[in-house]
Parts: C-alpha cells; sequence; structure tokens
C-alpha cells in the first residue's frame, strides 16, 4: 500500500468513524484516536462484508457498503464505550 492509500484509508476512517458516533445517542466517552481506528476497521470490515455479498461494486456511490460501516462503526464506538466506563 503507498501513501496515497493510507491516507485515503485515515480519512475514510474519519469519515466512517464520525458517522458512527453521530449514529449512537448521547455522549460517548471515547477519544478522536480510538474513533479514527474504529472507523478503519469498520470501513475494512465493511468493504470485506459488502464485497461478500456482493454489492461493493455499484454505479455511483456505494449506500449499502456505507451503510454496513458506518453500522459497524457505531458498533464499535458504543462497544469501546461500554467498556470505558466506570464500573457500578
Amino acid at each position: 500500500m503507498d501513501i496515497s492509500g493510507i491516507i485515503s484509508a485515515i480519512v475514510i476512517g474519519l469519515i466512517i468513524g464520525a458517522l458512527g458516533r453521530l449514529v449512537l445517542p448521547g455522549r460517548q466517552r471515547v477519544g478522536l484516536l480510538w474513533t479514527l481506528l474504529v472507523g478503519i476497521v469498520a470501513a475494512l470490515i465493511g468493504t470485506a462484508i459488502a464485497g461478500g455479498l456482493g454489492v461493493a461494486d455499484t454505479r455511483g456511490i456505494d449506500w449499502i457498503e456505507l451503510a454496513i460501516q458506518v453500522v459497524l462503526a457505531a458498533v464499535g464506538v458504543g462497544a469501546l464505550d461500554r467498556a470505558k466506563a466506570p464500573r457500578r
């Protein structure tokens, strides 16, 4: 992977992570770096799932792939938020 691919993955990961945070209600105790990492992982896994389902390569914007990625990012940020929640 060249430098432009790495930069693209970071930018897309940030966008997917931010969208995943927006989907969740309330305030999350997850920092920007964790959001970025969750977004990158969600983007990669979402792309693989969309490819497995055969919906990764469509004309125009891949809305189904994007929805899968955002849902995965929301689940990841939510799980990380629960893991960081103080124990009672």
